[in-house]
């Protein structure tokens, strides 16, 4: 693994980079892998709303304020929504790999996670006719056959890693270029703050949800703080966590606040990592 040093500005010649992301998970997950979706109907329309009601209210969100953004969507909610994915497409945004069904890859082989890819791949070109360049792996974490497998399926960055607050190079055995790691980090992972969940139901009635004021202030802190130093910050922002009313205002006024500067490039993460790989790899 190389960690790159930033060599020169970003594009049009901006101080940072912002690569809005969203996972489009649906009612994919552990749920669905273990069977207990099926027992338990609330969890589908829970997972269900976010290709289905959430999406194309933050679609337009996002033309509002003309901003870019890469959604990572496992292969089955493209099989069971293909018009809603199909309008990410149609809008601009990027669409790339997350999993057939959300499943862990540090969990399976590599024989199953090639399978996963195959089968995503399929998917994505019968459905919205393109052949995805990137790759969030589901469960935050990879086997370390999974760099290889990527590169094989034709995936030129991952999103899933946190080695560093910029871009970096994985240099994978066997194969002259390198995959290029556009990290994450969970500050920016909407589950982290307003994700609410019942399990444990201990103390009853306890608030699990994180003020949005207090959320708001950590995200914009985020940002400023990873601007000001010229880096680059993207998100794990889930539709069926921040595409409801009350949160959709909540990441209005981020998106507000994103705007005030003038020295940000805002860029999908296909087009960071093809620039990352221009002007660290192409260019020696």
């Amino acid at each position: 693994m190389t960690i790159s040093n930033l060599a020169t500005r970003w594009p049009q010649d901006k101080w940072g980079c912002m690569a809005l992301a969203f996972d489009l998970d649906g009612p994919t997950g552990d749920a669905m892998l273990n069977g207990t979706l099926w027992h338990k109907p609330e969890y589908f329309t829970f997972g269900g709303y976010g290709p289905y009601r959430a999406l194309a209210r933050l679609l337009d969100l996002l033309d509002d304020y003309q901003l870019p953004a890469t959604f990572f969507v496992p292969a089955w909610v493209v099989e069971n929504w293909p018009k809603q994915c199909q309008a990410i497409v149609e809008r601009g945004h990027e669409v790339a790999y997350h999993g057939y069904r959300h499943e862990s890859f540090y969990a399976i082989d590599a024989q199953m996670q090639r399978w996963v890819m195959e089968k995503s791949r399929e998917i994505f070109w019968n459905n919205l006719g393109i052949r995805a360049e990137g790759f969030r792996t589901p469960s935050g974490d990879w086997h370390q056959d999974t760099p290889a497998m990527l590169v094989e399926a034709g995936v030129t960055y991952s999103s899933s890693m946190r080695g560093d607050d910029r871009p970096y190079l994985i240099q994978v055995p066997g194969f002259d270029k390198p995959l290029v790691e556009i990290p994450g980090r969970w500050e920016m992972d909407d589950y982290a703050s307003i994700a609410y969940t019942r399990e444990p139901n201990f103390p009853s009635g306890l608030d699990r949800t994180a003020s949005y004021a207090l959320t708001l202030d950590n995200w914009c802190r985020e940002f400023d703080g990873a601007m000001n130093e010229g880096l680059s910050l993207t998100t794990l922002f889930h539709p069926k966590i921040t595409g409801k009313p009350g949160r959709i205002m909540l990441l209005e006024q981020f998106f507000a606040h994103l705007r005030t500067r003038d020295d940000v490039w805002f860029a999908r993460c296909r087009e960071v990592a093809h620039w990352w790989l221009q002007e660290h790899v192409d260019a020696h």
